[in-house]
């Protein structure tokens, strides 16, 4: 056996902990991307409102030199929910703070998972929760969605929830990247199944759809749910990382516990308050998005291409001619999309982010002569 100081040096170098060792990153955004029509991570793709530009210049020196200032900040997204009709008497102490969603759903796994816990959700779905469950040495159990429809497996995950009540739960509502959506009272229901499982709800692309579970839960009666909003894919602040989770007060102190005292910086701070207090410009760009998405579903159909579009600002096509050759044809015209041809349930597809009309129009342009070029080729 060797000594301790040799065990842990792995070919020269340090050993982690073993579940980082046997750890596969989430791979995020290549870079070199801000020149092409990115469609490829569900990003807003026309930028923010002109408000928040606004507020971003005006930023002082003063304001860059010093630490930033978190205050009102709870109170302001508080009030855009409730203009939504989606705040049902939150308490700024229900309301956290982090750096993206991603850092929220981070902080949830290193405040509640633990080696052995049990971990639950579906597949597929967004890539960063794997990573995260297993960098804490959680056992994962992911239940597949149904048939060419993409449908929860409701009655899956309601038994595995009683059976195995898993320490964590998450479910993304609409799902990323099958878009499926289950409705409010169905997640409620899930809710009330074991009391002592944690459920996320990651809610990034519900403002596509309308599906938010807010105003069904009461955190002092559910006190196991925390529901996870972001100004990324609508406010379009991607760049500058801001994202909240909401839930019972317990729950939020403790997942703010393990995060850093200054992780949202203040250009991310003065842009959320502008991009909140412009819900208008939020919903004009929602609407641009649900227009084109209706654009784009009938030039599909009228092709007789396979697709499945449904709840976010994205779909999935499955093009007939080979999707790296689509992907790659795709790219040297400056059009960006994700290619999902080697994911599980969803083989040989390519993940499109829905931007304005004009935009989906210069997509389909490209793809519809690349299916055709390759075919005939």
């Amino acid at each position: 056996m060797l000594p301790k100081s040799e065990s842990i040096l792995l070919h020269g170098h340090l050993r982690a902990r073993s579940e980082v060792e046997l750890l596969q990153a989430y791979s995020a955004p290549l870079e070199g991307r801000r020149q092409s029509l990115r469609l490829d991570f569900n990003e807003n793709t026309i930028g923010p409102s002109p408000l928040v530009i606004q507020a971003l210049r005006s930023i002082s020196p003063e304001q860059v030199a010093v630490y930033p200032e978190y205050d009102g900040l709870r109170e302001a997204v508080i009030a855009n929910l409730s203009r939504l009709d989606l705040a049902c008497n939150i308490l700024t102490s229900q309301v956290g703070l982090f750096n993206g969603v991603d850092a929220a759903i981070h902080a949830i796994f290193h405040a509640y998972g633990d080696r052995g816990d049990q971990f639950l959700t579906t597949t597929p779905t967004f890539g960063y929760y794997i990573p995260c469950a297993n960098m804490q040495g959680m056992e994962i159990k992911t239940i597949p969605y149904h048939g060419l429809s993409y449908e929860f497996p409701f009655e899956k995950i309601s038994k595995s929830l009683h059976d195995l009540k898993p320490k964590i739960f998450f479910i993304c509502n609409p799902n990323n990247p099958t878009g499926t959506r289950l409705k409010p009272e169905k997640i409620f229901e899930l809710s009330t199944i074991s009391p002592n499982t944690l459920l996320i709800i990651d809610e990034l692309y519900e403002a596509f759809t309308g599906d938010s579970a807010l105003p069904l839960i009461d955190f002092y009666k559910i006190p196991n749910v925390v529901i996870l909003r972001s100004l990324s894919k609508t406010a379009g602040l991607a760049g500058l990382r801001v994202g909240f989770a909401i839930g019972h007060e317990s729950i939020i102190d403790r997942i703010t516990r393990v995060t850093g005292p200054y992780d949202i910086n203040s250009f991310a701070v003065t842009a959320a308050f502008a991009a909140l207090k412009d819900q208008p410009y939020i919903d004009q760009y929602v609407d641009q998005v649900l227009k084109a998405r209706e654009w784009i579903r009938s030039q599909l159909m009228n092709n007789q291409i396979r697709h499945h579009i449904d709840g976010g600002n994205y779909f999935l096509v499955w093009p007939r001619a080979n999707p790296h050759d689509v992907v790659q044809g795709l790219r040297e015209q400056g059009i960006l999309v994700r290619d999902m041809s080697e994911k599980p349930l969803i083989e040989g597809s390519l993940r499109v982010t829905i931007g304005t009309t004009n935009q989906m129009k210069v997509f389909w342009k490209t793809f519809y002569s690349l299916e055709n070029r390759e075919l005939v080729d």
